[in-house]
């Protein structure tokens, strides 16, 4: 997995006891609501943040943790870690479509624009632009080896049905979500 953003903090190495260390980050995500991400670096790893400074776009390769603990009372309780094992600059040049550092495309960000389809959505096999899926979800497989795919969507342009009008006469909803 990855974190992408800012660098918002970096903290100091902390020796945890005689034969751990830890070092933190915090990277300041840059989407419609930013989150502020606490990245763990330990033992040889803390050493990969010193090249880097408040500010600067990064990307942080991260692995989640999670952990079982059970207190003397015999409660159980459940803690979650976010672990980084690698951080670089993301390049300057992205490629075309892609944004230079952030989610990947059609993943919790519009792409295109008006009336227009997300060219790829997260977890869908890349296609070109603008192009129907060869085969509907729950669908099965339609055509032999090397025929054209079948359009499910019944030639419309943006690849999918319009919305039906249910006249709704409400006032317009202004919450930003």
């Amino acid at each position: 997995m990855e974190v992408s953003g800012r660098v918002k903090m970096i903290g100091e190495p902390q020796q945890v006891s005689a034969s751990f260390r830890k070092r933190e980050i915090v990277v300041t995500t840059e989407e419609q609501y930013p989150q502020h991400i606490l990245v763990e670096f330990t033992q040889d790893k803390c050493d990969l943040l010193n090249g880097f400074q408040i500010g600067e776009p990064v990307r942080v390769s991260i692995n989640l943790r999670g952990r079982e603990w059970t207190n003397p009372q015999g409660e159980t309780r459940y803690f979650n870690s976010i672990q980084g094992w690698r951080i670089d600059r993301p390049s300057q040049q992205a490629p075309q479509g892609q944004p230079a550092y952030g989610a990947p495309q059609g993943y919790g960000q519009p792409q295109g624009g008006y009336n227009q389809a997300p060219q790829q959505a997260y977890g869908q096999p890349q296609g070109g632009f603008n192009q129907a899926p060869q085969q509907a979800y729950g669908q099965p497989q339609q055509g032999g080896f090397n025929q054209a795919p079948q359009n499910n969507f019944n030639q419309n342009p943006g690849g999918f049905p319009p919305a039906p009008d249910f006249g709704n006469n409400e006032e317009p909803d202004d919450l930003p979500f």
